[in-house]
């Protein structure tokens, strides 16, 4: 072929057997429009398909190549650098590129690419708030940034309302500092809430426009237009949710992840990245500097910072314990059990009101409920039994006036009777909000009672006293920091079964630390629990950072990510007996299945687990998603699932 005549493209078509670069040959009137990043139409398998050029080359290995039909259009959407970053993705989470760069490139908007390019102004240099520097280690990380090193961190801030636990502030001393260097920045959040508060603290820094967002509730048309203003060069800030993290922004000198182990930032479409892994890999390819940070900390994060790859920047202990809250549990004493022998046992024990007789002399006081509605399940005063719908049998909640409801089937029209024991009677083995805002209300008639859950959230509350009940994530802020915090029924989230059940439950309450003033402001968090468990004892401490590491050396114990890789197959009886021969060789592998899920219209569905360390996890994730690849070459029956280390 002639010099600079072969597109190498990668098309948009998520099969493992096709998850490879093709060749195509460049028209002379497709000459000047096509080059890598350029979205482009082919002729694949009989279909018009759209695909990426990922090289423009001028020799090829074919004889004879069939033409790009068209170039979709000339806006460079794909840069290199996001290029190979799809392709470590998709190896490592056993992907394809194609599910990847559906990820990272939004859909076209072809009216947003006509529209006029509105001028950008760089971002103004922005005092800094101090925050990040007041940490040890914090000012030897802004300095490498403001040089352009390539510095990686782990950051804890007190979980405390004020100027310590600022995480917007410190997030955005480590942006400036990079914008100072003349390198671009992405940041990104778990949700909404937080991307408002860190937009509106980024336009007072650096001025309206200087910066812009990514986030799938912008809509088609903004969303593609801010991203080609990364694209283009226009921005060299960038602020959003998981998706962001692929961001094609210029001489990237910075990659920040806050509140790194929220699940939100785990993708739930295939292949199931998570943002935090990804900025991690981003960081290492394009030698940018990371910040890892939230009030928790992860075992993958523990894990980084024992091999020295993440630095720590955190208070000692005893520090933290000094800035923060004041943090109890509830009738854990002698002395509270010989005042209220049945206070273990109550929902409500007496030191729980004389908290909240303390801090409503103060400001308003925060109840986090970890269960919505008003009863949300009930069950059999007899025999226990979980009460269900006679008709359809999902299980049934309760309603203020003893009324029964069924998510089907709606008001239960009759009254229930056991189908165990027959009994007819009922109890209430978990509580919501609302009930729970209904029975404080009855024993605080003078107080306001405000109430937040999702689909009914409240943002924020002032300094006047009152009742703030809210379930886990829906805490409204507080003006001026809650005077105290009370975290109900601390078991149902520490007994849920999940390998992260422990460690989602401190990183919870630890935010909700972040809301309450310190402990020299009087600021008082009282926890309702068994005060032995590790995460009560980790919080009563505020030691986020040692309870990690508690909880990795466990995960190395018994072998669970990330002191392992842990791939889950999921297909047909078939399909995993086939898997034997990929998992088998790879040394240290051993697996666990196959066990039944489920039978479908498609057949039966099984699942088998592998696992082996980690420096062979790579070959093994290859060689399940062979076997995948070829499985769908032939056209083999049955639906095939592949997820590696599942949160």
């Amino acid at each position: 072929m002639g010099q600079g005549r072969v597109a190498r493209v990668a098309v948009d078509v998520p099969l493992p057997h096709l998850d490879r670069v093709f060749d195509y040959a460049i028209t002379d009137e497709q000459a000047d429009a096509v080059e890598p990043g350029v979205r482009v139409r082919v002729r694949f398998a009989g279909k018009l398909r759209d695909a990426w050029v990922l090289e423009v080359a001028d020799t090829t290995e074919l004889d004879k190549l069939a033409p790009l039909e068209r170039v979709i259009s000339p806006e460079v959407v794909l840069t290199d650098a996001v290029a190979r970053l799809i392709r470590e993705v998709a190896d490592h989470w056993g992907g394809t590129f194609s599910d990847v760069a559906r990820l990272a490139v939004p859909p076209r908007h072809a009216a947003s690419e006509a529209a006029a390019r509105p001028d950008r102004p760089e971002p103004a240099a922005s005092e800094p708030s101090g925050v990040l520097a007041g940490y040890p280690g914090g000012e030897r990380y802004l300095a490498g940034l403001a040089t352009g090193e390539p510095l990686r961190a782990a950051w804890n801030p007190v979980p405390v309302f004020g100027a310590p636990g600022d995480w917007a502030g410190g997030v955005l001393d480590a942006v400036g500092a990079t914008l100072s260097a003349g390198r671009g920045a992405i940041v990104v959040v778990p949700d909404g809430d937080a991307l408002d508060a860190l937009v509106a603290r980024c336009t007072a820094a650096f001025g309206k426009g200087s910066f812009t967002t990514l986030t799938a509730e912008l809509g088609p048309a903004t969303r593609y237009r801010n991203f080609l203003a990364v694209a283009r060069g226009d921005v060299r800030l960038v602020l959003g949710t998981r998706a962001a993290v692929y961001a094609p922004v210029h001489d990237l000198g910075l990659v920040a992840v806050w509140d790194e182990g929220n699940d939100l930032l785990a993708e739930p479409r295939a292949p199931y990245p998570h943002a935090r892994e990804v900025a991690a890999l981003r960081a290492g390819l394009e030698h940018s500097a990371l910040l890892l940070a939230g009030y928790g900390r992860t075992a993958e994060v523990q894990a980084l910072v024992e091999k020295g790859w993440l630095v720590a920047l955190a208070h000692e202990p005893r520090e933290v314990r000094r800035l923060g809250p004041a943090v109890h549990v509830a009738s854990h004493s002698d002395r509270a059990e010989d005042r209220d022998p049945a206070a273990r046992a109550a929902r409500l024990p007496h030191d729980v009101f004389t908290t909240i007789r303390a801090g409503l002399a103060s400001g308003p006081v925060l109840l986090q409920v970890p269960r919505a509605g008003y009863a949300p399940s009930m069950a059999c005063q007899d025999c226990r039994e979980l009460a269900r719908c006679p008709r359809c049998s999902h299980p049934l909640r309760g309603e203020r006036g003893g009324v029964l409801v069924c998510r089907s089937c709606g008001v239960l029209p009759g009254p229930w009777a056991c189908p165990t024991c027959g009994g007819g009677r009922l109890r209430v083995p978990t509580v919501g909000v609302r009930r729970t805002a209904e029975e404080l209300g009855r024993a605080f008639p003078q107080v306001r009672v405000v109430q937040s859950w999702s689909g009914h959230l409240v943002d924020e509350v002032g300094e006047e006293p009152a009742l703030v009940l809210a379930t886990p994530g829906a805490e409204p802020r507080a003006e001026a920091g809650y005077a105290a915090a009370i975290l109900m029924d601390t078991g149902l989230l520490l007994g849920r079964p999940d390998l992260r059940a422990a460690e989602e439950s401190l990183r919870r309450w630890l935010h909700v630390c972040a809301l309450v003033r310190p402990g020299s402001q009087h600021g008082t968090v009282m926890a309702v629990g068994e005060p032995d468990a590790r995460a009560i004892q980790a919080l009563i401490r505020l030691d986020a950072p040692g309870f990690a590491e508690r909880e990795l050396a466990e995960r190395r114990d018994t072998r669970f990510p990330p002191a392992a890789r842990l791939v889950q197959f999921d297909g047909p009886r078939g399909a995993l007996d086939e898997a034997e021969a990929a998992w088998r060789p790879v040394p240290g592998a051993e697996h666990f299945g196959p066990v039944p899920l489920e039978t479908t219209g498609e057949g039966e569905t099984w699942r088998l687990t592998v696992r082996c360390p980690p420096a062979h996890g790579d070959a093994l994730v290859a060689g399940l998603k062979e076997v995948v690849a070829d499985r769908l070459a032939r056209k083999a029956p049955g639906a095939l699932r592949l997820q590696v280390d599942p949160s």
